[in-house]
């Protein structure tokens, strides 16, 4: 699966979705700022699912309409840190077939699945 890390998606969530074989372009590595509007047009152009800690993207897909080729915003606190990784691993192996168009929420036990407004 192909995917877009924005700058605030903590590079454990690139490890892990790499070492599975999978194509991870990461913001960090090529842009220091970024407009997210930009990163949802990039992610588009390029068939990628955006991975992000940022709200705003929420924001974007449901309030402003923004065309989303699927998000999934990461909500790890600080004390959950550690099994992030793990928690990546399991999100992909039960619901990749659901992360292209959808907005997904990613939380210490917890994965919600939402359709982008009609």
């Amino acid at each position: 699966m192909r995917f877009l890390a924005d700058e605030s998606c903590d590079f454990t969530v690139v490890r892990t979705l790499r070492s599975e074989g999978h194509d991870v372009l990461a913001v960090s590595e090529f842009q220091r700022r970024s407009v997210d509007k930009e990163l949802m047009d990039l992610a588009m152009a390029e068939d990628r699912v955006l991975l992000t800690e940022d709200k705003d993207f929420g924001w974007l897909v449901f309030a402003a309409h923004q065309k989303s080729p699927g998000v999934v915003l990461i909500r790890f606190p600080a004390s959950a840190r550690r099994r992030l990784g793990e928690a990546v691993n399991e999100m992909m192996k039960a619901y990749s077939s659901l992360l292209i168009g959808s907005f997904v929420v990613l939380q210490p036990g917890s994965v919600r699945v939402s359709r982008g407004p009609a």
